[in-house]
């Protein structure tokens, strides 16, 4: 189940046609995050990704309408590939203060890949409910990008 109640965590659960494997890669290909992670209206841009246990990454998201940008840095403190990958997220801007953690489980089942999405330390700054829209937004884009299957030539 979904939840986005008066807290700083959203969880997620979703069942995705798709393998483990190629779900991971989404998460960790810095073209393919820059593609489907931002919820509609914003681009992002990914300045640097270093895809490992203990690598590091930076990112900006632009609202697409005003030409502003915040960006964040983050590092991947647990690293499986095809199972879990958590992730660890710091903002530039200090308003937004300390560190948002996103946790990712993947499990193979009958018809692709069961996955669970649970993000804590949402900033005070970000509405949980706008957090949890967005998250929606960009899981249709994660869907649209891993499902289907494009054969080679």
């Amino acid at each position: 189940m979904d939840s986005a109640k008066n807290t700083n965590t959203v969880t997620l659960h979703r069942v995705i046609k798709a393998t483990p494997d190629k779900l991971f890669r989404a998460f960790t290909h810095e073209a393919a995050i820059a593609s489907w992670l931002p919820p509609y209206g914003f681009v992002c841009s990914v300045q640097h990704m270093e895809a490992k246990l203990g690598g590091t990454y930076h990112m900006s998201f632009e609202n697409f309408s005003t030409g502003n940008r915040h960006g964040f840095s983050g590092r991947f403190v647990q690293w499986e590939p095809g199972k879990l990958l958590q992730f660890v997220e710091t903002f530039d801007d200090p308003a937004f203060g300390g560190e948002m953690t996103t946790t990712v489980e993947l499990a193979a089942v009958s018809c692709g890949t069961e996955m669970h999405i649970r993000q804590t330390g949402i900033p005070a700054v970000i509405p949980v409910e706008m957090c949890y829209l967005g998250w929606q937004e960009s899981l249709e884009k994660l869907i649209a990008l891993v499902e289907p299957v494009i054969p080679e030539g």
